[in-house]
């Protein structure tokens, strides 16, 4: 049996990111392959872009605390991976690179950036596909231009009743031709690995449980075209969990190692950070837990987790997660089958119900185990 974990975001923006892998470097190490999301450039070089809110660039140093909590590779396709142009891609990748952790997603042009990351364990070939879904369209590569690969979601806004200039309804669904283009990538690559992971950068940020109307046609198209396993990030909150023709979404695995100050309204001296910080807070109806100094975001957001997914033999997928909470110093903390640890995935099992999403929770030992209710019927874990 193979283990694979993968964890959401990862923002190292704070001295001594060792520090904050500390509680959960022990289960970490333990996997056979560990994936995680760099949200952020790791770079000296390049020129701050405008196009979006910037994050806050970092020492490529940083990442060799990746290598030492375990990780093996590291998607890219996100909405800040252009924050420092192609100087920080190039940069990020490099560092990466040089750490031995293999990255996906992104690169030069497009054709780089659709390239997948592909790792051999225990006589398995793992195959690894990233794209990005929330723009902005800086980000996108080109043919000339670096930036990540994408899928390019379109948004429409309908009044709803006789309210002008009330809360409209909207409807978001991907342009057919790169929802092609990701499938074309899985296609190709499914004839070369026995498990085939797709990453999508997705979802609407700082929301507990809900999906945009494109997030799960999308993660379904993925499968529909051979993939085995199907993740999410970016929302900065955990998300559901669901099964397409047998096969797991994990629509949002949250954060992780998430660690800034870029985002607080305190101390800000970034004029368009300190803008977003304070608009956010309006717009999402959110304050950060004072006591998280460094972790600015949705309370209901330290509820997170690691999923933790076995791969028999043949490529067979078992799909689960441990449950994570985010102290208050920042570093996630892993859980077991204990009050606090129920309570997390508890929340798990909660978004994923909100969410009008359906899936079976059971302990086995320190590990959530998810399945399919029209495949293998059993009892929830609160039963």
């Amino acid at each position: 049996m193979t283990s694979l974990m993968m964890v959401g975001d990862l923002v190292l923006d704070e001295p001594d990111p060792d520090f904050f892998f500390e509680p959960s470097r022990a289960v970490l190490l333990s996997a056979d392959l560990l994936v995680g999301h760099v949200e952020t450039p790791y770079t000296l070089r390049g020129t701050e872009l405008q196009s979006d809110i910037p994050a806050e660039a970092a020492d490529p140093g940083k990442i060799a605390a990746l290598a030492r909590a375990g990780f093996h590779a590291a998607s890219l396709a996100g909405n800040h991976v252009c924050d420092r142009g192609a100087e920080g891609i190039e940069d990020t990748m490099a560092a990466l690179r040089g750490n031995g952790i293999g990255s996906f997603g992104a690169g030069q042009n497009l054709v780089e950036a659709r390239q997948p990351a592909v790792l051999t364990r225990n006589g398995l070939r793992f195959g690894f596909l990233s794209y990005n879904c929330v723009g902005p369209r800086d980000s996108w590569a080109g043919a000339g231009k670096a930036g990540c690969a994408y899928v390019h979601v379109l948004s429409h806004y309908e009044q709803e009743g006789a309210n002008p200039g009330g809360p409209p309804l909207t409807y978001t669904f991907a342009t057919p031709a790169t929802l092609e283009a990701m499938q074309a990538d899985i296609e190709l690559l499914r004839a070369e690995v026995d498990v085939l992971v797709v990453a999508l950068h997705k979802g609407l940020v700082h929301t507990p449980a809900q999906l945009a109307m494109y997030e799960r046609p999308v993660a379904r198209a993925a499968i529909e075209a051979g993939a085995d396993i199907v993740v999410g990030h970016h929302p900065h909150i955990a998300r559901g969990i669901e099964f397409h023709k047998g096969r797991p979404i994990f629509h949002g695995l949250g954060n992780f190692v998430t660690v800034t100050r870029a985002l607080n309204v305190e101390k800000n001296a970034h004029p368009a950070r300190l803008a977003w910080a304070e608009r956010r807070r309006k717009l999402f109806g959110f304050t950060p837990d004072p006591e998280c100094a460094c972790y600015p975001f949705h309370p209901e957001s330290r509820n997170t987790m690691i999923a933790d997914f076995r791969i028999g033999a043949g490529g067979r997928v078992s799909a689960g997660f441990r449950p994570v909470w985010i102290r208050g110093s920042g570093q996630p903390e892993v859980l077991g089958d204990c009050e606090r640890g129920r309570a997390v995935a508890a929340y798990v099992e909660k978004i994923t119900r909100d969410a009008g999403m359906k899936a079976q929770f059971a302990w086995d030992g320190e590990r959530v185990v998810v399945t399919d209710p029209r495949a293998q019927p059993q009892e929830g874990m609160n039963a």
